[in-house]
């Protein structure tokens, strides 16, 4: 732990490292979804979705996880809070904290060899929640031979503690499925180590640009944050090299958007485009930021995804991107 007085987010090795360890899990138990790690500063340290994940899982995972890295509670318990307060009192905490606008449960605070929290991760998506998928084996949302459920499996699998449920009652739900079946522990998988992915080849087309264009930032003695989205502007990736300034993580996602969602740099938007201000929301959860920053990816001459650097001048944002793009 740092010496630090001020607070000390997960170093992002270690984000990655909790990230994968999900992300290895969730292929072995066939489930798709996104996995994301807030740092105790609430800023966003690392984000991977699975291949085929759906969107909007990323985002409620995001969510999770900065209530309990910031709350420094699980969610579930901050979900509580939230019921049982009176209606103004709720209302007002997400008017003034808009990053816990999805307050449910399956977030876990992240602590260091000091008991310091330091973190918080959750997971959410397509195939991840509290419920069972309908073509699930048995076997894998069994822990240790008793009734588990996919969400709160990949975040214990992935902090490597004991398996706990968040959202209610594993049983009701096991027994709805599969009856008075048991699964004894040695053939559970919940918990049983998992091989590393390997079928993941989105994730890991987009983890390998992020890694670049962090190389890059590094090499120009720049702390950045990087972000790989796909067409729609839904992240893949997301990583904030240690030490970078939080809002670099917001420019690096609103760049990336841009550029995938009109298939141009970010900074082109207001010329190519008309746009009338650099910052838009449109339809779309995910604004977009019309500043320098973010290049559209291609595939066999279409436009698959984009990447966005933030944390930087924009202008150096911009040749990061394009060089990591291959531009």
């Amino acid at each position: 732990m740092s010496s630090s007085v001020h607070p000390v987010d997960l170093p992002l090795e270690q984000a990655r490292a909790l990230a994968q360890r999900a992300v290895d899990k969730a292929e072995q138990l066939g489930l798709r979804g996104g996995v994301a790690v807030v740092g105790a500063s609430g800023a966003l340290i690392t984000a991977s979705r699975l291949d085929r994940g759906g969107a909007g899982g990323m985002a409620r995972a995001v969510s999770k996880a900065w209530i309990a890295a910031t709350q420094q509670i699980p969610s579930t318990e901050h979900l509580h809070r939230m019921t049982t307060l009176p209606q103004p009192i709720s209302t007002g905490f997400v008017a003034v904290s808009p990053q816990a606008r999805f307050p449910g449960a399956g977030g876990m605070p992240v602590r260091d060899e000091h008991g310091v929290i330091v973190g918080g991760i959750a997971v959410s998506g397509s195939t991840v929640s509290p419920f069972l998928p309908t073509d699930v084996a048995p076997e894998v949302v069994s822990a240790d031979g008793e009734p588990a459920n996919p969400e709160d499996l990949l975040v214990a699998y992935a902090m490597r503690t004991p398996y706990v449920g968040q959202h209610g009652d594993d049983r009701a739900r096991w027994v709805e499925r599969f009856g008075d079946l048991v699964v004894s522990p040695q053939d559970s998988l919940g918990m049983k180590d998992a091989p590393p992915a390997s079928q993941q080849h989105e994730l890991e087309w987009a983890r390998a640009l992020c890694d670049r264009a962090l190389e890059l930032g590094a090499a120009r003695n720049l702390l950045v944050s990087v972000a790989v989205v796909d067409v729609s502007g839904e992240a893949i990736q997301q990583d904030r090299a240690d030490g970078a300034v939080a809002g670099g993580v917001d420019v690096a996602l609103m760049t990336a958007a841009a550029a995938a969602r009109f298939g141009v740099p970010s900074g082109n938007l207001q010329t190519e485009f008309g746009l009338a201000t650099p910052l838009l929301h449109l339809l779309d959860p995910t604004p977009i930021f019309a500043s320098p920053g973010g290049s559209p990816l291609h595939e066999d001459g279409r436009v698959v995804g984009a990447i966005g650097v933030g944390g930087a001048e924009p202008l150096l944002c911009a040749e990061i991107a394009h060089e990591t793009a291959g531009k």
